[in-house]
């Protein structure tokens, strides 16, 4: 069973068989649980190997979904769940498109997954997602670049459930040990920022009634 910070998975994971590295990974269950921002370790699938609480908070208000739940599996919930959007900001252009690069990528490489296999038919099932993946996606590459695919880096805007942090914005850190490399897992951290403030609107000059009011060219 794969492990999670703070408590055991309620669906199963394979996890390597090595007594050795399911020590790793439980150790590291322990290092991410003590991180205070959303964090996650995920296969080559997206399926989620380990996540820390900042994480489960971040994504607790969403509704219940058969397939596609953020602890379970990150791309087909940016993807495919409707309260996606609700949390990242600038769904479509910040995540989507990004993610979908790198499902394409993910698919070159392991083309007999079953489970990428299953994911590629659910984006084919539905016709706009399967427009933007064969249409739309190598447009949006050409037009933006091959760095703005990178999610390491990355700044991107999320709405926060926790009213102290609102809607702000992300950076995503990639840090991924040898060991979790080695493993086949991704780690992906969401650094949250200062929440977003609200631009103050400009002080009135106020004219004396009495007199003329001179504008200076600096």
């Amino acid at each position: 069973m794969a492990y999670q910070a703070g408590g055991q998975r309620s669906q199963p994971r394979p996890v390597p068989e090595s007594l050795e590295a399911q020590a790793y990974l439980q150790d590291y269950a322990a290092l991410l649980e003590a991180l205070p921002f959303p964090s996650v370790v995920f296969d080559h699938r997206w399926d989620v190997v380990l996540s820390n609480p900042a994480f489960e908070t971040l994504f607790r208000g969403v509704g219940p979904h058969p397939t596609a739940m953020p602890g379970d599996n990150f791309l087909r919930f940016v993807l495919f769940h409707p309260d996606a959007g609700m949390i990242l900001g600038d769904h479509e252009s910040s995540w989507c498109l990004p993610m979908l690069a790198h499902f394409a990528a993910s698919l070159e490489r392991h083309g007999q997954d079953r489970g990428l296999q299953s994911i590629r038919r659910d984006i084919a099932q539905d016709p706009i997602m399967e427009a933007a993946y064969r249409h739309g996606l190598p447009h949006w590459i050409r037009a933006v670049g091959a760095d703005a695919v990178e999610h390491d880096g990355a700044v991107r805007p999320l709405v926060h459930p926790d009213p102290r942090w609102g809607r702000t914005d992300c950076r995503i850190v990639g840090e991924t040990p040898n060991t979790l490399q080695n493993m086949g897992y991704t780690r992906m951290t969401l650094v949250l920022r200062e929440p977003r403030k609200a631009t103050p609107a400009p002080r009135r000059t106020r004219v004396p009634r009495h007199g003329t009011a001179h504008l200076r060219v600096v």
